[in-house]
């Protein structure tokens, strides 16, 4: 998978961009605060339709302006496509591939795959499960579109169920929808913990490996996915896990009136890692937290690849400087296919990479 080049309008500093990118390496490099991480983040936009630092799309639209515009030209499946992203301050946003009108952003799934690596990866195996959710729903979602629809199903859903939560005391009527919402919750939620364990369990087959030839063969990774205690086979069909979720809804019913708060469901869920049969979140330290972090990041980056037959674009974001020249050099040999962005402040050149471009961004600008 290739970007050939993009445009931006309006998008985070860029008053407007055009650039035109080498197949290889691409390496945009500038001081901090210029526009690097956004150009990134707009590549990274049109694959998932969705930002790693931004919860709302309207973050992403210039201040004082109401519309923004990412559009990028993609070789994927021996295809060009012509990928675009209207977003609106007031509006939905709206998505197109070729010209066409997506009817959600799981239709980009297959398109555009990247594989995002940001200073704040380095720390995803120490922080809460909420990132490490975030991990799997990012990956997932760009293999199986499905995945993508549920997710957004799901948390459209969610929403509702804590408003009626929250709502309920005072306005008690609010509650006869309860049941409805806590079905449809749990018919989408085994959607989710089925595609999340069988990728999880893809994980299992390809990171240990990684992670040992990074340790230098001193340690070991394992991967446990953590869902709701009473689904006995993540794995399974979710027409086999959905009534293992009622049960865990009705179990919890009383609790979550009495909280307002949703208490049941894969909203919770977590990837546990443990090196060396202690857990990495507790135990480990920073240089492991590290190597296991990025040995994620790669094993997704190579599981795209069996899955599609085409590396996803890798997108480093400031990461290398954040590494120690061992890992520099690890990372840096695992990366010797497909197209790679690379962010620094300073022009580190093509010297230990493969043939590729360089550019420098000053102010939303290309210099």
């Amino acid at each position: 998978m290739i970007v050939r080049s993009i445009s931006l309008d309006f998008f985070r500093n860029y008053l407007h961009l055009e650039a035109g990118f080498h197949p290889g390496v691409n390496v945009i490099y500038g001081e901090n605060a210029q526009g690097k991480t956004n150009l990134l983040e707009a590549v990274a936009y049109l694959s998932t339709a969705s930002s790693h630092r931004a919860r709302y799309d309207r973050e992403l639209i210039q201040f004082g302006v109401d519309h923004a515009f990412v559009q990028a030209q993609v070789s994927a499946r021996q295809r060009d496509f012509t990928l675009e992203a209207r977003l609106s301050r007031g509006g939905r946003r709206q998505l197109f591939s070729n010209g066409v009108r997506l009817k959600s952003a799981g239709e980009l799934a297959g398109v555009l795959n990247t594989v995002l690596f940001c200073p704040e990866d380095l720390y995803l195996i120490r922080e809460g499960a909420l990132v490490r959710r975030r991990f799997l729903d990012g990956c997932i979602s760009q293999l199986r579109p499905r995945y993508a629809e549920a997710l957004a199903e799901y948390r459209r859903l969610y929403e509702h169920k804590t408003r009626i939560l929250r709502d309920g005391t005072e306005k008690p009527s609010l509650l006869d929808a309860l049941d409805e919402f806590n079905l449809r919750m749990a018919q989408t939620g085994a959607v989710l913990i089925h595609y999340r364990a069988h990728f999880v369990k893809r994980l299992r087959e390809v990171t240990p490996a990684i992670h040992l030839d990074f340790s230098g063969g001193r340690e070991r990774l394992e991967l446990h996915y953590e869902t709701v205690k009473t689904v006995t086979d993540p794995e399974a069909a979710p027409r086999e896990i959905l009534p293992q979720l009622l049960e865990h809804q009705e179990r919890h019913r009383q609790a979550e009136l009495e909280s307002r708060q949703c208490l049941s469901g894969p909203h919770k869920d977590d990837l546990d890692v443990e090196i060396d049969g202690k857990s990495a979140k507790t135990f480990a330290s920073q240089g492991q937290t590290r190597t296991a972090a990025l040995s994620l990041k790669l094993a997704c980056r190579e599981i795209f690849f069996q899955e599609t037959g085409e590396w996803p674009v890798l997108l480093l974001d400031d990461v290398l400087s954040e590494l120690d020249p061992r890992r520099q050099a690890f990372v840096l040999g695992r990366i010797t296919s497909g197209q790679v962005f690379i962010t620094c402040c300073e022009d580190m050149g093509l010297g230990r990479l493969r043939e590729g471009k360089t550019f420098h961004i000053h102010a939303g600008t290309l210099v």
